[in-house]
Protein backbone atom coordinates (compact mmCIF):
# COMPACT_ATOMS: atom_id res chain seq x y z
CA UNK A 1 0.00 0.00 0.00
CA UNK A 2 0.64 3.74 -0.07
CA UNK A 3 1.36 5.69 3.40
CA UNK A 4 -0.28 3.67 6.01
CA UNK A 5 -1.48 6.96 7.50
CA UNK A 6 -2.06 8.99 4.44
CA UNK A 7 -5.79 8.78 4.52
CA UNK A 8 -5.17 10.21 8.08
CA UNK A 9 -2.44 13.22 7.09
CA UNK A 10 -3.71 14.30 3.95
CA UNK A 11 -7.82 14.32 4.27
CA UNK A 12 -8.50 16.23 1.33
CA UNK A 13 -8.57 16.17 -2.90
CA UNK A 14 -6.20 18.46 -4.64
CA UNK A 15 -6.07 18.94 -8.62
CA UNK A 16 -4.40 20.69 -10.19
CA UNK A 17 -5.13 24.44 -10.91
CA UNK A 18 -7.29 25.19 -14.08
CA UNK A 19 -5.64 28.39 -15.96
CA UNK A 20 -7.93 31.26 -15.45
CA UNK A 21 -10.80 31.52 -17.46
CA UNK A 22 -10.33 35.16 -19.14
CA UNK A 23 -6.89 33.24 -20.17
CA UNK A 24 -7.95 29.83 -21.49
CA UNK A 25 -10.78 30.90 -23.79
CA UNK A 26 -8.04 33.21 -25.92
CA UNK A 27 -6.76 29.60 -26.91
CA UNK A 28 -7.47 25.86 -27.51
CA UNK A 29 -4.78 24.53 -24.95
CA UNK A 30 -5.97 22.28 -21.74
CA UNK A 31 -7.33 23.99 -19.02
CA UNK A 32 -5.07 22.52 -16.77
CA UNK A 33 -1.84 23.72 -15.37
CA UNK A 34 1.25 21.31 -14.37
CA UNK A 35 0.55 19.60 -11.67
CA UNK A 36 2.88 19.74 -8.67
CA UNK A 37 4.80 16.45 -8.32
CA UNK A 38 4.58 16.94 -4.33
CA UNK A 39 0.73 17.30 -4.33
CA UNK A 40 0.66 14.03 -6.84
CA UNK A 41 2.72 11.96 -4.03
CA UNK A 42 0.24 13.13 -1.12
CA UNK A 43 -2.31 12.11 -3.09
CA UNK A 44 -1.37 8.94 -4.31
CA UNK A 45 -0.42 8.19 -0.40
CA UNK A 46 -4.33 8.49 0.40
CA UNK A 47 -4.74 5.19 -1.38
CA UNK A 48 -5.55 3.48 2.32
CA UNK A 49 -5.34 -0.63 2.40
CA UNK A 50 -8.81 -1.32 2.25
CA UNK A 51 -8.61 -5.00 1.77
CA UNK A 52 -11.40 -5.46 -0.64
CA UNK A 53 -10.32 -2.85 -3.75
CA UNK A 54 -13.75 -1.80 -4.77
CA UNK A 55 -12.06 0.94 -7.63
CA UNK A 56 -11.49 -2.19 -9.40
CA UNK A 57 -14.92 -3.04 -9.36
CA UNK A 58 -15.68 0.71 -10.82
CA UNK A 59 -13.12 -0.08 -13.58
CA UNK A 60 -14.24 -1.79 -16.70
CA UNK A 61 -10.46 -2.58 -17.31
CA UNK A 62 -9.82 -3.77 -13.77
CA UNK A 63 -7.04 -0.79 -13.52
CA UNK A 64 -4.27 -2.31 -11.00
CA UNK A 65 -4.82 1.53 -9.06
CA UNK A 66 -3.85 0.92 -5.23
CA UNK A 67 -0.42 -0.64 -6.92
CA UNK A 68 0.18 1.96 -8.81
CA UNK A 69 -0.91 4.40 -6.57
CA UNK A 70 1.75 3.01 -3.87
CA UNK A 71 4.40 3.14 -7.05
CA UNK A 72 4.03 6.90 -7.60
CA UNK A 73 4.04 7.68 -3.74
CA UNK A 74 7.22 5.91 -3.71
CA UNK A 75 8.78 8.18 -6.78
CA UNK A 76 8.79 4.65 -8.91
CA UNK A 77 7.56 6.29 -12.12
CA UNK A 78 8.76 3.38 -14.52
CA UNK A 79 7.48 0.40 -12.73
CA UNK A 80 3.90 2.53 -11.96
CA UNK A 81 3.77 3.10 -16.38
CA UNK A 82 4.69 -0.49 -16.03
CA UNK A 83 1.67 -1.52 -13.97
CA UNK A 84 -0.73 0.96 -15.86
CA UNK A 85 -0.15 -0.13 -19.26
CA UNK A 86 -0.79 -3.95 -18.15
CA UNK A 87 -4.47 -3.02 -18.16
CA UNK A 88 -5.00 -0.10 -20.29
CA UNK A 89 -3.59 1.00 -23.42
CA UNK A 90 -3.98 4.40 -23.47
CA UNK A 91 -4.26 6.30 -19.89
CA UNK A 92 -3.58 9.62 -21.42
CA UNK A 93 -6.98 9.84 -23.42
CA UNK A 94 -8.62 7.63 -20.11
CA UNK A 95 -6.76 9.91 -17.67
CA UNK A 96 -8.47 12.88 -19.13
CA UNK A 97 -11.75 12.10 -20.83
CA UNK A 98 -13.42 9.15 -18.30
CA UNK A 99 -15.54 9.99 -15.76
CA UNK A 100 -13.62 8.12 -13.39
CA UNK A 101 -16.07 5.42 -11.95
CA UNK A 102 -13.23 3.97 -10.03
CA UNK A 103 -12.93 7.36 -7.92
CA UNK A 104 -16.97 6.66 -7.03
CA UNK A 105 -16.18 3.55 -5.95
CA UNK A 106 -13.19 4.40 -3.80
CA UNK A 107 -13.42 3.22 -0.30
CA UNK A 108 -11.96 5.92 0.85
CA UNK A 109 -14.97 7.92 -0.88
CA UNK A 110 -17.40 6.43 1.83
CA UNK A 111 -16.08 9.16 4.49
CA UNK A 112 -13.83 11.19 2.73
CA UNK A 113 -12.92 12.64 -1.13
CA UNK A 114 -12.11 9.70 -3.07
CA UNK A 115 -8.28 9.73 -4.31
CA UNK A 116 -7.66 11.56 -6.77
CA UNK A 117 -7.46 8.15 -9.14
CA UNK A 118 -7.41 10.01 -12.60
CA UNK A 119 -4.99 12.63 -11.79
CA UNK A 120 -2.78 10.11 -10.82
CA UNK A 121 -3.12 8.08 -13.52
CA UNK A 122 -2.55 10.87 -16.15
CA UNK A 123 0.25 12.04 -14.41
CA UNK A 124 2.09 8.93 -14.47
CA UNK A 125 1.57 8.66 -18.15
CA UNK A 126 2.74 12.10 -19.23
CA UNK A 127 5.92 11.44 -16.80
CA UNK A 128 6.60 8.02 -18.67
CA UNK A 129 6.01 9.61 -22.36
CA UNK A 130 8.44 12.96 -20.91
CA UNK A 131 11.01 10.43 -19.91
CA UNK A 132 10.71 8.29 -23.20
CA UNK A 133 9.73 5.51 -21.22
CA UNK A 134 6.81 4.75 -23.88
CA UNK A 135 8.57 2.89 -26.49
CA UNK A 136 7.04 0.52 -29.45
CA UNK A 137 6.75 -3.34 -28.11
CA UNK A 138 6.89 -5.03 -31.93
CA UNK A 139 6.25 -8.60 -31.76
CA UNK A 140 8.56 -11.08 -31.32
CA UNK A 141 7.03 -13.24 -34.35
CA UNK A 142 4.48 -12.74 -37.14
CA UNK A 143 1.64 -15.33 -36.90
CA UNK A 144 0.91 -14.86 -40.82
CA UNK A 145 -2.43 -13.95 -40.27
CA UNK A 146 -4.40 -10.94 -41.21
CA UNK A 147 -6.70 -8.95 -39.20
CA UNK A 148 -8.89 -5.78 -40.50
CA UNK A 149 -10.31 -3.14 -37.90
CA UNK A 150 -12.29 -0.48 -38.90
CA UNK A 151 -13.05 2.37 -37.01
CA UNK A 152 -10.17 4.24 -35.36
CA UNK A 153 -11.64 5.11 -32.28
CA UNK A 154 -10.55 4.15 -28.61
CA UNK A 155 -12.17 0.81 -29.33
CA UNK A 156 -10.53 -0.02 -32.35
CA UNK A 157 -7.01 1.17 -32.11
CA UNK A 158 -6.84 -0.83 -28.40
CA UNK A 159 -7.70 -4.01 -30.21
CA UNK A 160 -5.32 -3.16 -33.30
CA UNK A 161 -2.52 -2.57 -30.48
CA UNK A 162 -3.06 -6.05 -28.81
CA UNK A 163 -3.70 -7.79 -31.77
CA UNK A 164 -0.46 -6.53 -33.57
CA UNK A 165 1.51 -7.21 -30.34
CA UNK A 166 0.00 -10.94 -30.76
CA UNK A 167 2.33 -11.14 -34.12
CA UNK A 168 -0.91 -10.74 -36.25
CA UNK A 169 -0.62 -8.36 -39.57
CA UNK A 170 -3.13 -5.73 -38.56
CA UNK A 171 -4.72 -3.09 -41.13
CA UNK A 172 -6.93 0.16 -39.11
CA UNK A 173 -9.34 1.81 -41.76
CA UNK A 174 -10.79 4.97 -40.92
CA UNK A 175 -13.72 6.62 -43.15
CA UNK A 176 -11.58 10.17 -41.87
CA UNK A 177 -8.96 11.85 -43.34
CA UNK A 178 -6.95 10.99 -40.29
CA UNK A 179 -6.90 8.51 -37.69
CA UNK A 180 -8.74 8.90 -34.47
CA UNK A 181 -12.27 9.18 -34.89
CA UNK A 182 -14.19 10.91 -32.06
CA UNK A 183 -10.72 11.17 -30.39
CA UNK A 184 -9.41 13.02 -33.40
CA UNK A 185 -12.62 15.19 -34.41
CA UNK A 186 -15.12 14.91 -31.55
CA UNK A 187 -13.19 15.88 -28.07
CA UNK A 188 -11.91 19.21 -28.23
CA UNK A 189 -8.16 20.16 -27.51
CA UNK A 190 -9.09 22.26 -24.43
CA UNK A 191 -10.29 18.55 -23.03
CA UNK A 192 -7.50 16.46 -24.89
CA UNK A 193 -5.32 17.78 -27.11
CA UNK A 194 -3.87 16.10 -30.40
CA UNK A 195 -0.26 15.50 -29.26
CA UNK A 196 -1.49 13.06 -27.14
CA UNK A 197 -2.76 11.06 -29.56
CA UNK A 198 -0.14 11.41 -32.16
CA UNK A 199 1.93 10.09 -29.97
CA UNK A 200 0.47 7.04 -29.20
CA UNK A 201 0.10 6.78 -33.18
CA UNK A 202 3.76 7.06 -33.34
CA UNK A 203 4.12 3.95 -31.21
CA UNK A 204 1.36 1.59 -33.03
CA UNK A 205 3.12 2.32 -36.43
CA UNK A 206 6.48 1.82 -35.28
CA UNK A 207 4.95 -1.61 -33.67
CA UNK A 208 4.03 -2.72 -36.93
CA UNK A 209 0.16 -1.26 -37.19
CA UNK A 210 -0.24 0.25 -40.67
CA UNK A 211 -3.65 2.49 -41.24
CA UNK A 212 -5.88 3.47 -43.78
CA UNK A 213 -7.06 7.22 -43.37
CA UNK A 214 -9.71 8.39 -45.84
CA UNK A 215 -11.35 4.95 -47.06
CA UNK A 216 -14.95 4.19 -46.54
CA UNK A 217 -15.81 1.14 -45.53
CA UNK A 218 -19.32 -0.16 -47.14
CA UNK A 219 -18.44 2.43 -50.09
CA UNK A 220 -14.75 2.62 -51.35
CA UNK A 221 -14.32 -1.15 -50.30
CA UNK A 222 -17.70 -3.49 -50.18
CA UNK A 223 -17.79 -4.92 -46.47
CA UNK A 224 -18.05 -8.80 -48.36
CA UNK A 225 -14.63 -7.28 -50.01
CA UNK A 226 -12.70 -6.81 -46.77
CA UNK A 227 -13.94 -10.06 -45.27
CA UNK A 228 -12.09 -11.51 -48.30
CA UNK A 229 -8.90 -9.88 -47.81
CA UNK A 230 -8.07 -10.82 -43.92
CA UNK A 231 -8.64 -13.42 -42.06
CA UNK A 232 -10.57 -11.73 -39.53
CA UNK A 233 -12.21 -8.15 -39.18
CA UNK A 234 -13.11 -6.13 -36.24
CA UNK A 235 -16.38 -4.12 -36.29
CA UNK A 236 -15.42 -0.42 -34.06
CA UNK A 237 -17.69 2.09 -35.89
CA UNK A 238 -18.89 3.20 -32.72
CA UNK A 239 -22.37 4.41 -32.40
CA UNK A 240 -22.26 7.91 -34.14
CA UNK A 241 -26.23 8.38 -35.17
CA UNK A 242 -27.19 11.19 -33.42
CA UNK A 243 -30.15 11.80 -31.38
CA UNK A 244 -32.47 14.07 -33.07
CA UNK A 245 -35.06 16.57 -32.04
CA UNK A 246 -38.17 16.91 -34.15
CA UNK A 247 -40.18 19.60 -33.75
CA UNK A 248 -41.66 22.61 -35.36
CA UNK A 249 -38.45 24.59 -37.01
CA UNK A 250 -36.10 21.50 -37.10
CA UNK A 251 -35.47 22.23 -40.31
CA UNK A 252 -34.64 25.67 -39.66
CA UNK A 253 -30.82 26.90 -40.90
CA UNK A 254 -28.56 27.23 -37.40
CA UNK A 255 -29.89 24.10 -36.07
CA UNK A 256 -27.39 21.74 -36.08
CA UNK A 257 -26.04 18.08 -33.92
CA UNK A 258 -23.35 19.14 -32.10
CA UNK A 259 -20.69 16.60 -33.67
CA UNK A 260 -21.26 18.16 -37.08
CA UNK A 261 -20.17 21.72 -35.16
CA UNK A 262 -17.77 20.29 -32.89
CA UNK A 263 -15.73 18.40 -36.04
CA UNK A 264 -15.69 21.83 -37.79
CA UNK A 265 -13.92 23.57 -35.00
CA UNK A 266 -11.71 20.88 -34.37
CA UNK A 267 -10.87 20.99 -37.72
CA UNK A 268 -10.29 24.39 -37.64
CA UNK A 269 -8.19 24.25 -34.81
CA UNK A 270 -6.05 21.60 -36.46
CA UNK A 271 -5.11 24.02 -38.99
CA UNK A 272 -7.30 22.80 -41.98
CA UNK A 273 -9.44 25.26 -44.44
CA UNK A 274 -13.50 25.12 -42.94
CA UNK A 275 -15.68 26.09 -45.98
CA UNK A 276 -18.87 27.54 -44.35
CA UNK A 277 -18.06 26.50 -40.86
CA UNK A 278 -20.56 26.85 -37.97
CA UNK A 279 -19.49 29.27 -35.89
CA UNK A 280 -20.96 30.50 -32.30
CA UNK A 281 -18.93 33.74 -33.44
CA UNK A 282 -21.39 36.99 -32.49
CA UNK A 283 -24.71 34.70 -31.63
CA UNK A 284 -26.39 33.48 -29.21
CA UNK A 285 -26.02 30.13 -28.59
CA UNK A 286 -28.20 27.64 -27.31
CA UNK A 287 -27.10 23.94 -26.21
CA UNK A 288 -29.40 21.07 -25.61
CA UNK A 289 -28.35 18.52 -23.67
CA UNK A 290 -26.78 18.65 -20.14
CA UNK A 291 -24.22 15.93 -20.79
CA UNK A 292 -20.12 15.78 -21.97
CA UNK A 293 -20.74 16.72 -25.62
CA UNK A 294 -22.66 19.62 -24.37
CA UNK A 295 -20.20 20.60 -22.13
CA UNK A 296 -17.85 20.48 -25.28
CA UNK A 297 -20.12 22.70 -27.08
CA UNK A 298 -20.23 25.18 -24.59
CA UNK A 299 -16.33 25.09 -24.35
CA UNK A 300 -16.03 26.07 -27.86
CA UNK A 301 -18.66 28.38 -28.43
CA UNK A 302 -16.90 30.42 -25.50
CA UNK A 303 -13.67 29.97 -26.93
CA UNK A 304 -15.16 31.03 -30.70
CA UNK A 305 -16.39 34.16 -29.03
CA UNK A 306 -20.61 33.57 -28.81
CA UNK A 307 -22.88 36.86 -27.09
CA UNK A 308 -24.05 34.31 -25.04
CA UNK A 309 -24.49 30.66 -24.06
CA UNK A 310 -27.39 28.72 -22.73
CA UNK A 311 -27.49 25.46 -21.69
CA UNK A 312 -30.95 23.73 -21.37
CA UNK A 313 -31.60 20.05 -19.86
CA UNK A 314 -34.98 18.27 -19.69
CA UNK A 315 -34.66 16.69 -16.95
CA UNK A 316 -34.61 17.87 -13.28
CA UNK A 317 -31.27 19.32 -11.76
CA UNK A 318 -28.70 16.49 -10.36
CA UNK A 319 -28.47 16.65 -6.44
CA UNK A 320 -24.59 17.92 -5.46
CA UNK A 321 -24.49 15.17 -3.26
CA UNK A 322 -24.41 10.92 -3.77
CA UNK A 323 -28.15 10.47 -4.13
CA UNK A 324 -29.75 7.93 -1.33
CA UNK A 325 -30.85 5.99 -4.80
CA UNK A 326 -27.10 5.17 -6.05
CA UNK A 327 -25.46 4.47 -2.81
CA UNK A 328 -21.43 3.85 -2.50
CA UNK A 329 -20.19 1.95 -4.53
CA UNK A 330 -22.29 2.86 -7.20
CA UNK A 331 -21.51 5.46 -10.20
CA UNK A 332 -23.68 8.07 -8.94
CA UNK A 333 -25.48 11.00 -11.29
CA UNK A 334 -24.83 14.58 -9.26
CA UNK A 335 -24.47 18.23 -10.44
CA UNK A 336 -21.53 18.72 -12.40
CA UNK A 337 -19.36 21.89 -12.45
CA UNK A 338 -17.02 21.31 -15.68
CA UNK A 339 -14.29 23.84 -17.20
CA UNK A 340 -16.28 24.71 -19.81
CA UNK A 341 -19.29 25.64 -17.08
CA UNK A 342 -16.81 27.59 -15.24
CA UNK A 343 -15.98 30.08 -18.27
CA UNK A 344 -19.85 31.35 -18.13
CA UNK A 345 -23.18 31.20 -19.55
CA UNK A 346 -26.70 30.05 -18.46
CA UNK A 347 -27.96 26.51 -17.36
CA UNK A 348 -31.28 25.70 -17.49
CA UNK A 349 -33.01 22.50 -16.21
CA UNK A 350 -36.53 21.44 -16.30
CA UNK A 351 -36.35 23.17 -20.30
CA UNK A 352 -38.76 21.46 -22.80
CA UNK A 353 -37.86 22.52 -25.89
CA UNK A 354 -41.19 23.02 -28.28
CA UNK A 355 -40.35 24.93 -30.80
CA UNK A 356 -38.02 26.54 -33.26
CA UNK A 357 -38.68 29.96 -34.32
CA UNK A 358 -37.63 31.92 -37.11
CA UNK A 359 -38.02 35.73 -38.61
CA UNK A 360 -39.08 36.80 -41.24
CA UNK A 361 -36.51 35.85 -43.76
CA UNK A 362 -36.36 32.25 -42.69
CA UNK A 363 -33.19 32.30 -40.24
CA UNK A 364 -33.66 31.29 -36.81
CA UNK A 365 -34.46 33.85 -34.42
CA UNK A 366 -35.11 32.36 -30.85
CA UNK A 367 -36.73 28.57 -29.68
CA UNK A 368 -39.79 28.29 -27.43
CA UNK A 369 -39.35 25.94 -24.45
CA UNK A 370 -41.62 25.16 -21.53
CA UNK A 371 -41.47 23.15 -17.97
CA UNK A 372 -40.82 20.12 -17.65
CA UNK A 373 -43.31 18.18 -15.90
CA UNK A 374 -43.04 14.34 -15.34
CA UNK A 375 -46.67 12.58 -16.35
CA UNK A 376 -46.86 8.57 -15.84
CA UNK A 377 -43.28 8.67 -16.48
CA UNK A 378 -42.86 10.49 -19.11
CA UNK A 379 -41.46 14.30 -19.48
CA UNK A 380 -43.82 16.74 -21.03
CA UNK A 381 -43.99 20.50 -21.38
CA UNK A 382 -46.11 21.90 -18.93
CA UNK A 383 -49.04 23.91 -21.00
CA UNK A 384 -48.86 27.59 -20.03
CA UNK A 385 -45.31 28.00 -19.21
CA UNK A 386 -44.27 28.38 -22.84
CA UNK A 387 -41.36 31.31 -23.14
CA UNK A 388 -39.24 32.55 -25.75
CA UNK A 389 -35.21 32.35 -25.49
CA UNK A 390 -33.17 34.10 -27.98
CA UNK A 391 -31.44 31.73 -30.14
CA UNK A 392 -29.08 32.69 -33.78
CA UNK A 393 -27.31 29.08 -33.22
CA UNK A 394 -29.12 25.67 -31.58
CA UNK A 395 -26.73 22.50 -30.99
CA UNK A 396 -28.09 19.23 -30.24
CA UNK A 397 -26.37 17.37 -27.52
CA UNK A 398 -28.97 15.04 -27.02
CA UNK A 399 -26.37 11.57 -27.51
CA UNK A 400 -26.27 8.98 -29.84
CA UNK A 401 -29.14 6.04 -30.94
CA UNK A 402 -26.87 3.35 -32.13
CA UNK A 403 -23.90 2.77 -35.35
CA UNK A 404 -24.86 2.96 -38.89
CA UNK A 405 -25.60 -0.61 -39.56
CA UNK A 406 -27.16 -0.23 -43.04
CA UNK A 407 -24.26 -1.23 -45.04
CA UNK A 408 -23.16 -4.32 -42.63
CA UNK A 409 -27.19 -5.46 -42.82
CA UNK A 410 -27.12 -4.70 -46.86
CA UNK A 411 -23.42 -6.77 -47.23
CA UNK A 412 -23.12 -9.03 -44.48
CA UNK A 413 -26.49 -9.44 -43.22
CA UNK A 414 -25.61 -8.65 -39.76
CA UNK A 415 -28.41 -8.74 -37.48
CA UNK A 416 -28.99 -5.75 -34.94
CA UNK A 417 -30.85 -6.21 -31.36
CA UNK A 418 -33.67 -4.37 -30.28
CA UNK A 419 -31.76 -1.42 -29.53
CA UNK A 420 -30.01 -1.02 -32.63
CA UNK A 421 -26.84 -2.20 -32.06
CA UNK A 422 -24.74 -4.85 -33.69
CA UNK A 423 -25.60 -8.24 -32.56
CA UNK A 424 -22.62 -10.26 -31.26
CA UNK A 425 -22.24 -13.09 -28.74
CA UNK A 426 -20.72 -13.21 -25.13
CA UNK A 427 -17.04 -13.65 -27.39
CA UNK A 428 -17.71 -10.42 -29.48
CA UNK A 429 -18.59 -12.69 -32.43
CA UNK A 430 -21.21 -11.87 -35.01
CA UNK A 431 -23.53 -14.51 -37.15
CA UNK A 432 -20.57 -14.36 -39.59
CA UNK A 433 -18.09 -16.28 -38.92
CA UNK A 434 -14.32 -14.22 -38.79
CA UNK A 435 -16.41 -11.02 -38.14
CA UNK A 436 -16.39 -9.55 -34.50
CA UNK A 437 -17.58 -6.28 -32.94
CA UNK A 438 -16.44 -4.12 -30.32
CA UNK A 439 -17.08 -0.88 -28.45
CA UNK A 440 -20.31 1.51 -29.14
CA UNK A 441 -21.58 -0.27 -32.30
CA UNK A 442 -22.14 -3.33 -30.00
CA UNK A 443 -22.43 -1.68 -26.75
CA UNK A 444 -24.56 1.31 -27.36
CA UNK A 445 -23.07 4.60 -26.21
CA UNK A 446 -20.93 4.29 -23.35
CA UNK A 447 -17.96 5.28 -21.44
CA UNK A 448 -14.30 5.26 -23.43
CA UNK A 449 -13.05 3.21 -20.44
CA UNK A 450 -15.52 0.74 -21.59
CA UNK A 451 -14.66 0.94 -25.05
CA UNK A 452 -11.05 0.25 -24.41
CA UNK A 453 -12.36 -2.56 -22.44
CA UNK A 454 -14.18 -3.98 -25.46
CA UNK A 455 -11.10 -3.16 -27.73
CA UNK A 456 -8.71 -5.40 -25.57
CA UNK A 457 -11.41 -8.09 -25.08
CA UNK A 458 -12.43 -8.56 -28.24
CA UNK A 459 -8.61 -9.01 -29.49
CA UNK A 460 -8.17 -11.84 -27.29
CA UNK A 461 -11.25 -13.37 -28.78
CA UNK A 462 -10.12 -12.81 -32.01
CA UNK A 463 -7.24 -14.37 -31.40
CA UNK A 464 -8.74 -17.32 -30.01
CA UNK A 465 -10.29 -17.62 -33.13
CA UNK A 466 -7.18 -17.09 -35.25
CA UNK A 467 -4.80 -19.42 -33.49
CA UNK A 468 -6.89 -21.43 -31.13
CA UNK A 469 -6.12 -20.32 -28.07
CA UNK A 470 -5.01 -16.74 -26.74
CA UNK A 471 -1.99 -15.16 -24.03
CA UNK A 472 -4.03 -12.10 -24.79
CA UNK A 473 -6.12 -10.51 -21.95
CA UNK A 474 -9.70 -10.59 -21.39
CA UNK A 475 -11.05 -7.93 -18.89
CA UNK A 476 -14.43 -8.98 -19.70
CA UNK A 477 -17.52 -10.76 -21.84
CA UNK A 478 -19.53 -8.98 -24.30
CA UNK A 479 -22.30 -7.47 -22.87
CA UNK A 480 -21.27 -8.58 -19.52
CA UNK A 481 -21.09 -6.00 -16.28
CA UNK A 482 -17.63 -5.64 -15.25
CA UNK A 483 -16.33 -7.19 -11.83
CA UNK A 484 -20.03 -7.34 -10.17
CA UNK A 485 -20.28 -7.17 -6.64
Amino acid sequence: MADPKGFLKVTERELPKRRPVPVRIMDWKEVYEPGDSAQLRRQAGRCMDCGIPFCHQGCPLGNLIPEWNDLMWRGEGRAAIERLHATNNFPEFTGRLCPAPCESACVLGINQPAVTIKQVEVSIIDQAFGNGWVQPQPPGRLTGKTVAVVGSGPAGLAAAQQLTRAGHTVAVYERDDRIGGLLRYGIPDFKMEKKHLDQRLAQMTAEGTRFRAGVNIGVDISWEQLRERYDAVVVATGAVVPRDLPIPGRDLPGVHFAMEYLTQSNRRVAGDPVFDQITAEGKHVVVLGGGDTGADCIGTAHRQGALSVTNLAIGKEPSPTRPPEQPWPMHPTVFEVQSAHEEGGNRQYLASTVEFLANEVGELRAIRIAETEYLDGRRVPKAGTEREIPADLVLLALGFTGPETRDLDEQLQLPVTERGNVERDAEYATSQPGVFVAGDAGRGQSLIVWAIAEGRAAASAVDRYLEGDTELPSPIRANARAFAI
